[in-house]
């Protein structure tokens, strides 16, 4: 856990209020408000619990496995460590104040939550739980469903389930609903046409998901709400009929499907993107890469970031109701060793380039419906995350502030 002076000398230095308007500068005046609707998934998982006590070891979270991480190759720059906030404890109230700050500073609009239940049964929720509770930080939030089982994949243990995901029925989805009514209504919520946004890690594998989103927003307009607005976070099933199913919207952006994709298929985009002698050059890396990893028994997959990023998203996933995803980093080799997915050479301005591209997608909507989410804020064993390193401090809050408030690219 940091000293507690030195997380609370970084809220004053970035600012000494969260509650200052989306729009308004350190020193209190009036900013442009962002161009873009950015929100961060958060992992609310960096704090001790019973269940990774008994899984793993006493004390358990995220770092341990962020801090005993070493190079696997060549120019591979591990490990990756926290640099203004520490490890942090997320019991710590001084701890999410901090984030907020960072985050409001960089135009994001607000955190995406993980929330997880299983049957009833919520894990790592006291982070959330505090801040619906204390009404701190006052700053924009939502919700994100990761219903999917937690298994022991990543740490050595591939046959081990931890919790499995379950779908009791119709009196499993009231209680859930019911579970969330509270956040829902808070003035903090993020909404989207008036409409509390809710998010669902893995759509298909609800068993009707047209039962559960129509019971929700049965439920919704009988306590005071105009709907949710439901978006399908739809990993590598790019063709899910989300609309059908009851969502609003649909975001699709998985980095560990690059793994599965033919190097063809790689060099094709980069051809029709860049030109032949470009994709000639990427073609050289990609194929020398492979054959590198498979010199090293990698089973997983390492792929430079600028290669690699244009095939995380599917072609329709700047279509009428999809919502933009940008990835600033990634690289999981912390919790899968040989088995992870590495996008190598992530820097502030190959993620400049990335998140510019996602932006320029939609910004001809209106910005109610100008929505990007960053994946991730705090992701730190993937990887996969915006908050301050020892490596580039703030360079990654840097870049998404000014391509937020950007708006030389919005239709007017």
């Amino acid at each position: 856990m940091p000293k507690l002076s030195k997380v609370t000398q970084t809220l004053t230095n970035i600012s000494t209020d969260v509650d200052v308007p989306a729009g308004a500068s350190r020193a209190g005046a009036q900013s442009p408000e962002p161009a873009y609707r950015a929100i961060a998934l958060y992992l609310p998982q960096f704090h001790p619990i019973p269940e990774n006590d008994e899984w793993w070891e006493p004390g358990f979270t995220e770092w341990t496995n962020v801090a005993k991480a070493s190079p696997l190759f060549r120019g591979h720059h591990q490990p990756n460590l926290p640099a203004d906030l520490g490890f942090y404890d997320l019991r710590v109230p001084e701890v999410r104040e901090a984030q907020a700050a960072l985050a409001r500073n960089a135009g994001i609009e607000g955190f995406c939550y993980w929330h997880y239940w299983f049957g009833g049964r919520r894990i790592l929720e006291r982070p959330f739980t505090e801040v619906l509770a204390s009404g701190r930080p006052n700053y924009p939030f939502c919700l994100a469903w990761a219903n999917e089982s937690w298994q022991g994949v990543w740490h050595g243990c591939e046959r081990r389930m931890l919790i499995e995901q379950t779908y009791p029925g119709g009196a499993d989805i009231d209680a859930h609903f019911y579970s969330l009514l509270e956040a829902f209504q808070d003035s903090r919520y993020i909404r989207v046409h008036g409409m509390p946004l809710f998010m669902l890690l893995q759509p298909t594998q609800l068993p009707d998901s047209r039962r559960f989103t129509d019971r929700w927003q049965e439920l919704a307009r009988a306590n005071g709400l105009t709907g949710i607005h439901f978006v399908a976070h739809n990993k590598a099933e790019a063709n899910f009929d989300w609309r059908a199913a009851g969502f609003s919207a649909a975001v699709a952006a998985n980095p560990l499907k690059v793994y599965k994709m033919r190097i063809w298929k790689l060099i094709e985009r980069y051809f029709a993107t860049h030109g032949i002698v470009t994709a000639g050059r990427a073609a050289v890396r990609i194929m020398g890469s492979r054959l590198i990893q498979k010199a090293l028994g990698w089973k997983g997959s390492i792929y430079r970031y600028e290669d690699a990023i244009a095939s995380i998203s599917p072609d329709c996933a700047l279509a009428d109701g999809w919502y933009g995803v940008a990835l600033p980093n990634w690289d999981n080799s912390p919790r899968a060793g040989r088995n992870g997915v590495i996008l190598h050479h992530s820097t502030p301005e190959s993620y400049r380039r990335h998140l510019r591209e996602v932006l320029a997608g939609f910004s001809d909507r209106e910005r109610e419906d100008r929505i990007v989410f960053i994946k991730s804020w705090n992701e730190w064993a993937e990887g996969n995350y915006l908050e301050p390193d020892q490596r580039f401090g703030h360079q990654y809050l840097d870049v998404t502030r000014d391509e937020l408030l950007d708006g030389s690219r919005v239709a007017r």
